[in-house]
């Protein structure tokens, strides 16, 4: 299968993930202040654009759509550099074209889905951020070590992508996707560019420490 089409594959996935979730983000005026049903509506999105992604581009690129994902399939040697390169690049670029047609529909004001700092603490939200993305990339290394579990994998990520949205929401609106951060901030500007360096730090950061503690633990190696 040729690399152009892995990419593409990433490109699509991730534009699909920052249009649909993010938008149900803007759409609803999920902001993580006051929970309420639009912190479920937004987790349920993110999760479900996995799942739905999964089960129709993982057979391809194996729907990644996620810096911090791919990194991690590239400490562990499910990847090559080459092919980690142009995955990213390919996730930005869905991610910009997905905020750029979101921002044509809703407007910058409805803030389209951007992750902001909690506490006005970059400590705080660098420490949420990095242990949410551990969890979930921890999940995508577990899940998708051993083909049996293919049949699964799909629902097993958006379930678990929902859960760290569940709790993350109220602290910074839950980047775990550096890709999905850039995208929304770049249109939005203001907090939300100035302090983007931070949604996309954490994530590596925590996809990297998941990666090296799943190597640690796992009984095969």
């Amino acid at each position: 299968m040729s690399r152009v089409k892995k990419y593409l594959a990433e490109c699509i996935g991730t534009f699909v993930l920052v249009l649909i979730a993010c938008g149900v983000a803007a759409a609803t005026g999920c902001s993580g202040s006051t929970p309420d049903a639009s912190d479920l509506m937004t987790a349920l999105a993110f999760g479900g654009v996995i799942v739905a992604m999964a089960y129709s581009i993982g057979n391809i690129s194996g729907c990644h759509i996620n810096p911090a994902v791919s990194l991690a399939m590239l400490i562990n040697r499910k990847m090559t550099v080459i092919d980690f390169i142009g995955y990213v690049i390919a996730q930005i670029v869905g991610a910009i074209l997905g905020a750029a047609v979101l921002m044509a529909l809703v407007g910058r004001e409805s803030g389209l889905g951007s992750n902001g700092l909690y506490d006005g603490s970059i400590a705080k939200s660098l420490v949420v951020e990095v242990i949410l993305t551990f969890i979930f990339v921890l999940a995508v290394l577990g899940v998708t070590a051993k083909a049996e579990h293919s049949k699964v994998a799909g629902l097993v990520i958006g379930a678990s992508l929902t859960l760290v949205h569940l709790f993350g929401i109220h602290f910074t609106g839950t980047s775990v996707n550096p890709a999905r951060s850039l995208g929304p901030a770049l249109f939005a500007g203001g907090d939300a560019l100035r302090v983007v360096w931070v949604f996309l730090l954490a994530p590596l950061v925590g996809g990297a420490l998941a990666a090296i503690v799943y190597r640690l633990l796992d009984t095969e190696r």
